[in-house]
């Protein structure tokens, strides 16, 4: 594995498992990295045998957040670093919209943006004792990559303004207890506990059963009316219940044997958005 920008790739059946492979700098991310690590992230969800992503850190740490040169020179864009910048995120794929399982191994501390990244894919799973936090105001800056929209649906208003405005740091354990991430472990098996996950998903779901769940879960988060919420997962399951995959996984289950599911994780089911039921 030879790193591209701060990022190399390796295969394990199945799983991916995505490198952020910048040790020297703590995994602290550029902007090419960046760059890199949500291309990569598009490549891993468009190939059809990949059933689950693991992304973790190259040595000591899981990543340090941004690479900082002195004096915080990175954060003052003049008004053509700015304009670029601007384009860059609206053209950055967004992690929740991949039909992927993306999983944080999270072997190491992380703070800044390497926490905000890890926060916006779908599990995480921590180090027990490595140290973590949303240190912004710290550095005189605010969170972001979503992080605002999302910290107080994992952990509640309150917990996440203490998290937010203190910048304090949190232990992994706690981070599990708050809710952030799904497991806390010894840093030594971080990885192969994500990967154990990952391996769940690949040799025991249907990929587009996966990939319609993880995409109604983040859609209906932004729902405000239940009803409506409860019309379109309900129609999506009758719409799911018909295709192959769900005549598979019954018979598998009576029969006792592993299911062999057939559905590429980039289908989807296509039903009308409509809040009211129809006869």
């Amino acid at each position: 594995m030879t790193p591209v920008n701060g990022i190399s790739i390796e295969r394990r059946g199945a799983i991916a498992v995505v490198w952020l492979d910048r040790p020297d700098r703590g995994n602290g991310f550029i902007s090419d990295m960046q760059v890199e690590l949500h291309e990569q992230l598009v490549a891993l969800d468009s190939d059809h045998e990949v059933r689950a992503i693991v992304v973790t850190g190259r040595g000591r740490f899981f990543s340090t957040g941004a690479d900082m040169e002195p004096g915080g020179a990175n954060f003052a864009f003049d008004a053509e670093q700015t304009a670029r910048a601007r384009r860059m995120m609206r053209d950055r794929p967004r992690p929740w919209k991949l039909r992927t399982p993306v999983i944080a191994a999270m072997n190491g501390s992380a703070v800044g943006l390497g926490l905000t990244f890890a926060l916006q894919w779908d599990i995480r799973v921590v180090n027990e004792s490595a140290k973590y936090g949303f240190v912004f105001p710290r550095r005189g800056l605010i969170p972001e990559q979503n992080s605002l929209w999302l910290l107080p649906k994992l952990v509640g208003l309150s917990t996440a303004v203490e998290l937010l405005l203190t910048g304090r740091l949190f232990s992994g354990a706690e981070a599990r207890d708050l809710g952030i991430a799904a497991r806390a472990v010894p840093g030594d098996q971080v990885l192969d506990t994500a990967v154990t996950i990952a391996n769940e998903i690949a040799d025991n779901t249907s990929a587009a059963a996966v990939g319609l769940t993880k995409e109604l879960v983040y859609s209906l988060l932004e729902e405000t009316d239940r009803e409506a919420a409860f019309h379109l997962e309900w129609e999506n399951f009758r719409a799911i219940g018909r295709e192959s995959d769900a005549t598979e996984g019954v018979a598998a289950f009576i029969e006792k044997r592993p299911p062999h599911f057939a559905l590429d994780k980039l289908y989807s089911v296509d039903v009308a958005a409509s809040s009211e039921w129809e006869g």
